[in-house]
């Protein structure tokens, strides 16, 4: 028997990150799916445990070697993506393999695994909340969070092919939420 993947997706700001770490802290035999990405790692982030820092010219040779689960061109020039081989070695070892992953990375690795995964959109309260979330952060410049904000605008639009929506206008009820989705679908399915 193989792990299951449990895929979180959402706008920049959403809280998905933060819903995911809470999940890890369970005790639901839950393995992090490190993401590979081509940009700049930033102060607090080490590679190979926040994502894999490939850089521009290594993440292209890995598309073309078509090594990626998925992976996205999300802004000019930063690629983000998931790495085949890290996915099935957590499954060949036993482990429920969780994402925090954009939206349309999401739905890809959903198409994948089709009903081995379980993929849920975090949803913000609103588009304003979700800029303040951004701006809190103070770790981008406010032309990066506009751009954010307006990707956030699109992205919504494609919740509905997920399996499940996680409202997240309060922490707390979201992360008790996550729980029960989580929890249902690793001992029942969907």
């Amino acid at each position: 028997m193989s792990g299951k993947l449990v895929i979180f997706s959402a706008p920049s700001g959403a809280g998905k990150t933060t819903i995911v770490h809470h999940l890890l802290k369970l005790d639901l035999n839950l393995e992090f799916s490190i993401s590979a990405c081509s940009r700049d790692k930033r102060a607090d982030e080490r590679d190979a445990v926040d994502y894999f820092f490939l850089g521009i010219d290594t993440f292209k040779d890995k598309i073309d070697s078509k090594e990626f689960l998925e992976w996205e061109e999300v802004y000019p020039n930063q690629f983000y993506g998931t790495l085949k081989s890290e996915v099935e070695k957590m499954l060949s070892e036993e482990k429920n393999v969780i994402f925090d992953v954009d939206v349309v990375g999401g739905l890809n690795i959903k198409d994948a695994y089709k009903d081995l995964a379980l993929s849920i959109f975090v949803m913000p309260p609103s588009i304003e909340q979700l800029k303040e979330r951004l701006l809190k952060r103070s770790t981008e410049s406010e032309a990066s969070v506009t751009n954010r904000v307006e990707k956030a605008a699109s992205e919504l639009k494609y919740a509905g092919q997920f399996d499940e929506i996680l409202m997240n206008d309060n922490m707390e009820d979201a992360l008790k939420k996550a729980e029960t989705m989580v929890e249902r679908f690793l001992n029942n399915g969907i």
